[in-house]
């Protein structure tokens, strides 16, 4: 048990090393910019910014949270980032440098040179407990940190934080899988599969630095309220180059302006309308019948059709997008007239090719037989003219799917359409065959699951020449296109060969609530196995019925002022069609809240009002969750909405209280004789 003079010691060192990153800070901040030029110097001046920014200390959180003593008599504090004294020597080791990798996995069957491993306790800032395991010692049996337990289960008000100081040892290995592999986290409620997203991001910006600041790292997420949610974790960890944006802000291509029957936005996002827009695409060429005929000073050149048809399809055959290989067409067509005039003894040079390659005729000729494609124009002609989708989908899409995909009441021009959400997709397909999509370094994608295979090959594009990490939970999949295996996602995302792991042990929801939540799965997830909650702490779980006779809004308003004397936020879930009468219930009752929905996020207040269709990503300590079989009946069908529940039901961090006046669904009130495997 570490004493009060080495708790002393271990305060000072801290003082010392806050100081120092001060110092550090300071020291960049004072730097003379002097570029070579203005461009050079703006560059010099982003990135020393950068830099600054990622020294900003939080002294309300933890620089460091571990120490490893080694048998080699090394000693390495690891923290959130780097901090040197004035010498070079090194006061705090990044968690992300590989000597850090000894405090997440050592243990006493495998210490890896580890002789003691210390965690720290801290309050504000301020170092208030230590905990020692003595690895190398046989007689000390593994125990479980008390530490660990509170981080894991502290109270939580605002936006996501990081879990530098509580990755466990699957979490960990994934984090640290090479930037060149695609992984792909299966994971149950709880398991920290976002965090191990974003930490593995922060991680990979450290180990490959100078590759992935160039390409760009992009983190996808399912709507803005989980962008808002998330958004302070990778600033913590010193990152703030990394990208976010949610799946409908990466295709908004242009303004969505209508929806569409369930059934017309699956066939939309079906792979096949792929090649269904391929097609399309290609069928402008226009084979050449008619030579072309360039005149050059007194001479006319001419180039039959004949030798111009094997230039264009030796073009079509190549790997470049329509408009890429459009351009160059010209420069194609100029070259068989430069060979024609070198046949007849003359000496062109490029020059002479660039001069043909530009000229009016040339011009016409290649825009004739590879004319110029709009992806508005072409795909408004083929969801409103039925001959033109049928010569794109003849032996793909059946007749009656072609006749869904045809608007009932077609726009006379692609600028006055009512665009859908999933027309977004099929346009951002229409400008990557047009002109390729260029690739970032590494994207992470979150809550996969609810992905279309047309919104996977979206993202998919953005990484195409790096790599991802494919975050999600089969379980929770609530979309009507929502996949049933990973490997079928990976596919569409373009990466077969990622590999799949799953995380199955619960740090998040306790084992009173996940237990509960479980019983969705037989028949929401056939074959899927349920987590496991390894937390100490049960939670709690109430069941609240509402007689028929009572004020269910006002009987859950109650419950949640009762949980505003705890500590830690609370988000009311509740039925979308009841947002608005729980919120302005609150209001009447005085309780202050946000509202979390799709155009908006406000994680700030204790109390939020979450709609059910929200809900999934987010976490709260204390969550009340409003009429159970309303939020399953808002969906399509029985599995979508029991996959519904399942998210709603397991945003809680320490108790769920379920306030409902009708009967729950039947999975839920048939209590199992055993618990869930």
């Amino acid at each position: 048990m570490p004493t009060h003079e080495e708790l002393t010691r271990e305060r000072a060192h801290l003082a010392n090393a806050r100081a120092e990153l001060a110092r550090m800070r300071e020291r960049t901040l004072a730097l003379d910019i002097q570029g070579g030029d203005a461009v050079s110097s703006e560059r010099l001046a982003e990135t020393l910014w950068r830099r600054a920014r990622s020294l900003e200390d939080d002294p309300t959180t933890a620089l460091f949270f571990g120490r490893v003593d080694l048998d080699t008599d090394e000693r390495w504090y690891i923290g959130r980032r780097h901090v040197t004294d004035d010498l070079g020597d090194p006061l705090v080791i990044d968690w992300r440098a590989p000597v850090s990798t000894t405090f997440y996995r050592a243990s006493h069957t495998d210490p890896l040179g580890v002789r003691l491993r210390r965690r720290f306790g801290y309050d504000h800032g301020r170092i208030t407990a230590m905990e020692d395991e003595h690895l190398l010692d046989e007689t000390e049996p593994d125990a479980t940190s008390q530490i660990l337990a509170t981080e894991i289960e502290r109270p939580r008000v605002g936006p996501m934080r990081d879990i530098v100081a509580t990755i466990q040892p699957e979490q960990d290995a994934l984090v640290r899988v090479d930037a060149t592999t695609t992984v792909c986290i299966q994971g149950a409620p709880g398991t920290g599969k976002t965090a191990v997203g974003l930490h593995r991001a922060a991680w990979l910006l450290y180990a490959f630095r100078e590759r992935l600041s160039r390409s760009g790292v992009l983190v996808v997420g399912p709507n803005e309220a989980f962008l808002d949610h998330i958004g302070a974790v990778l600033p913590t960890l010193g990152e703030v180059e990394v990208k976010h944006t949610s799946i409908e802000a990466l295709t908004a291509s242009v303004p969505v302006r209508a929806a569409e029957p369930t059934e017309v936005a699956r066939l939309k996002g079906d792979a096949r309308m792929a090649q269904v827009l391929h097609r399309a695409v290609w069928s402008h060429l226009v084979p050449p019948s008619e030579a072309m005929v360039v005149p050059r000073g007194s001479r006319r050149w001419r180039v039959p059709a004949y030798d111009i048809a094997p230039l264009v399809d030796g073009l079509a055959a190549r790997d470049v997008r329509y408009e890429a290989a459009r351009q160059l067409l010209p420069q194609r067509l100029a070259h068989a007239v430069l060979v024609r005039m070198e046949a007849l003894g003359e000496y062109p040079d490029d020059r002479v090719q660039d001069a043909v390659a530009r000229s009016a005729p040339v011009k016409a000729y290649a825009g004739s037989i590879w004319p110029k494609v709009e992806p508005r124009a072409l795909l408004h002609r083929l969801l409103s003219d039925a001959d033109a989708l049928a010569a794109a989908a003849d032996g793909v899409l059946s007749a009656d799917e072609q006749s869904r995909l045809l608007w009932q009441k077609p726009s006379r021009t692609a600028g006055s359409a009512k665009w859908t959400l999933a027309d977004t997709w099929l346009l951002d397909e229409l400008g990557d065959l047009l002109n390729r999509t260029p690739s970032l370094g590494h994207v992470v994608l979150d809550e996969a699951q609810d992905l279309s295979p047309m919104q996977l090959r979206a993202v998919g594009r953005r990484c195409s020449t790096g790599a991802a990490t494919v975050l999600g939970d089969i379980a929770q999949g609530t979309t009507p296109w929502s996949t049933a295996s990973w490997s079928e996602t990976l596919a569409h995302l373009g990466k077969p060969e990622g590999v799949v792991s799953e995380l199955r042990r619960g740090f998040r929801v306790p084992a009173s609530v996940i237990e509960f939540a479980a019983r969705l799965l037989p028949t929401a997830a056939p074959g899927l196995a349920a987590p496991e909650s390894v937390r100490a702490n049960p939670g709690l779980l109430d069941l609240v019925e509402v007689a028929a006779d009572g004020n269910l809004v006002a009987t859950a308003v109650a419950h949640v002022d009762r949980l505003r004397a705890l500590e830690g936020s609370i988000g009311a879930i509740v039925p979308d069609a009841r947002v608005a009468e729980v919120s302005a219930a609150l209001s009447a009752a005085g309780i202050e809240h946000g509202t979390l929905g799709a155009d908006h996020g406000d994680v700030d207040h204790q109390v939020d009002v979450v709609p059910a269709t929200v809900a999934k990503g987010l976490e709260f300590d204390h969550v009340l969750v409003l009429e159970p079989a309303e939020v399953a009946e808002a969906e399509p069908d029985e599995r979508t909405g029991l996959r519904r529940l399942y998210v709603v039901l397991t945003r809680a961090v320490s108790d769920l209280t379920v306030v409902h006046a009708r009967p729950l669904p039947a999975p839920l009130a048939e209590r199992p004789t055993d618990p869930p495997a």
